[in-house]
C-alpha cells in the first residue's frame, strides 16, 4: 500500500504556522476504499450540534478537510472532525455541487491535546483521474479563527476551491 502524506504547516496565506497547529493528512489506496488517516492538534471548539455522523456545514467547526481533484475539473471535498462528524461532497467545477452528504465509514478519537481520525472512502467516490489534491485544518472561534493548508491559497480570503493551488500526488 503506497500512502502519501499531506502535512498542513502553512497558513492559508503561505506563512509558516506554529508547529503546535501542524496536522497531517495520510492517504493510500487500500483494496476498493481510500483509507483517509488525521493526525491534528485538538483545539476543543464546541461540537457540531446532532451525532455524529454526515453533518451539514461542518467547516463552520473544528475540521480537517481533504481535496482530491481528478480529470475535468471534477473533485471530492471530504471533511473530518474531531467528534465523529464528516461531512463528503463531490463537486465538477468551482465550488459546483453535484452530490452531498455522501456515506463513508469514520470514527475520531481524542487523546490528550490531540485528535485522529480514520476514514474508509469508497473508491467508486474518488475522482477519476485523480493527480492533485490540497488539505486544510480549521478551527478556533470569531476573530480567533485559524485557516491552515498543505498548499498555500494565497488570495483576499482562505478560498480551498482554488484548484489551481492543489498540489501533485502519486497513489501508486
Amino acid at each position: 500500500m503506497v500512502a502519501t502524506m499531506l502535512p498542513i504547516r502553512l497558513l492559508w496565506d503561505g506563512a509558516l504556522a506554529p508547529a503546535a497547529e501542524h496536522a497531517c493528512v495520510q492517504i493510500a489506496l487500500a483494496g476498493s476504499e481510500l483509507v483517509v488517516d488525521v493526525d491534528a492538534p485538538w483545539h476543543g471548539d464546541p461540537a457540531p450540534a446532532g451525532p455524529a455522523g454526515s453533518t451539514a456545514a461542518l467547516w463552520e467547526h473544528e475540521v480537517v478537510e481533504l481535496f482530491l481533484l481528478g480529470a475535468d475539473d471534477r473533485y471530492l471535498e471530504v471533511e473530518l472532525g474531531p467528534h465523529g462528524h464528516y461531512l463528503v461532497i463531490e463537486l465538477c467545477g468551482y465550488r459546483n455541487r453535484t452530490r452531498q452528504h455522501l456515506p463513508i465509514r469514520y470514527q475520531a478519537a481524542r487523546h490528550g491535546g490531540r485528535w485522529r481520525g480514520q476514514a474508509q472512502v469508497p473508491h467508486a467516490l474518488v475522482p477519476a483521474g485523480l493527480a492533485r489534491a490540497n488539505a486544510y485544518s480549521i478551527h478556533g472561534t470569531g476573530a480567533m479563527r485559524r485557516f491552515l493548508a498543505c498548499f498555500a491559497v494565497p488570495g483576499p480570503a482562505p478560498d480551498f476551491h482554488r484548484l489551481e493551488r492543489f498540489g501533485p500526488i502519486e497513489l501508486g
